[in-house]
């Protein structure tokens, strides 16, 4: 029997401190498809793609190559269940693989912790790993009940895609990972407009955040489907929460479910409702839960 595929899983702050309904879908799909996540201790926050990196970006580099640096003492490419955690991770794995200079500065301060950076693994998004590891085909052979009845919007985020020379993902224009992943446990994919524009969480303006959600939401809306699927818990928290804000600033009310990808794969796979954990989610409809029920019976 060949042994499993394997790597070490970085499910980062947002979904363990705030989320981890979506950890507990991706290591119920991962074990359904045969492929085992090896649990490392020492991890800290990525850290943050954004605002940390502007601040200081030696400091935010050598944070992010002590997270590499434990993956890679254990010889486990690392893979992330965050695109802003999967942003930080590659940014850093491909500027200290590629920069010599560099990588003896981060080097110099991971040594008084003893660590250090080698550039022996890879970073990669979980959404990766089940399109280029497992394969579509194993993934719907995975599903005991196809999600048919159900109509799925997707939207991809920014750090998924882009700088698409460090990412790598798919074409930052025209993707088709999620789009492939939601056909794939048999529910119908429901491109719309807005699909690759960024949530807006990273924007230091008060008010332009709030209008590109809008706009997506709005979007999204215009396609009448019944959920709004993505692999980043951060556009999660924009969207969930933020179609409460939406009513409070427009006084315009969305009524649109919002799923992170694994709960979808994981209840097509056999997954009960709890373990997926819609339950805790701030926006769900009558019609979408009832879909839900109706699956896992």
């Amino acid at each position: 029997m060949p042994e499993k595929k394997k790597a070490a899983p970085f499910f980062g702050c947002m979904i363990q401190a705030k989320y981890p309904q979506f950890e507990s879908a991706v290591r119920f799909s991962f074990d359904k498809l045969g492929y085992k996540l090896v649990d490392l201790d020492g991890f800290t926050c990525c850290p943050d793609p954004i605002y940390f990196q502007a601040f200081d970006k030696l400091s935010w580099l050598s944070v992010a190559a002590r997270n590499i640096a434990i993956a890679e003492e254990a010889g486990l490419d690392l893979i992330t269940a965050c695109s802003g955690c999967t942003s930080s991770l590659s940014e850093t794995n491909h500027l200290l693989k590629t920069d010599e200079e560099l990588r003896e500065r981060v080097n110099e301060r991971l040594a008084k912790i003893g660590k250090k950076f080698k550039g022996t693994i890879r970073v990669r998004h979980i959404a990766t790993v089940l399109r280029d590891d497992i394969g579509y085909e194993k993934i719907a052979a995975s599903v005991i009940r196809p999600l048919t009845s159900m109509n799925v919007a997707f939207h991809y985020g920014c750090h998924l895609l882009k700088p698409v020379e460090i990412m790598n993902v798919d074409d930052p224009q025209h993707p088709e990972l999620l789009e492939q992943l939601v056909k794939a446990i048999g529910a119908n994919p429901i491109s719309h407009r807005q699909r690759i524009l960024c949530c807006g969480k990273g924007c230091l303006d008060d008010d332009l955040p709030p209008k590109m959600m809008f706009d997506i939401l709005t979007s999204v809306e215009n396609e009448s489907p019944d959920c709004l699927c993505l692999i980043c818990p951060t556009c999660f928290d924009q969207y969930d929460m933020g179609q409460i804000r939406m009513k409070k600033i427009f006084d315009r009310k969305f009524e649109i479910p919002v799923v992170y990808y694994f709960q979808l794969l994981a209840l097509a796979q056999g997954a009960d409702s709890k373990t997926i954990g819609l339950q805790w989610h701030r926006t769900k409809t009558k019609e979408f839960m009832e879909k839900v029920a109706a699956l896992s019976g």
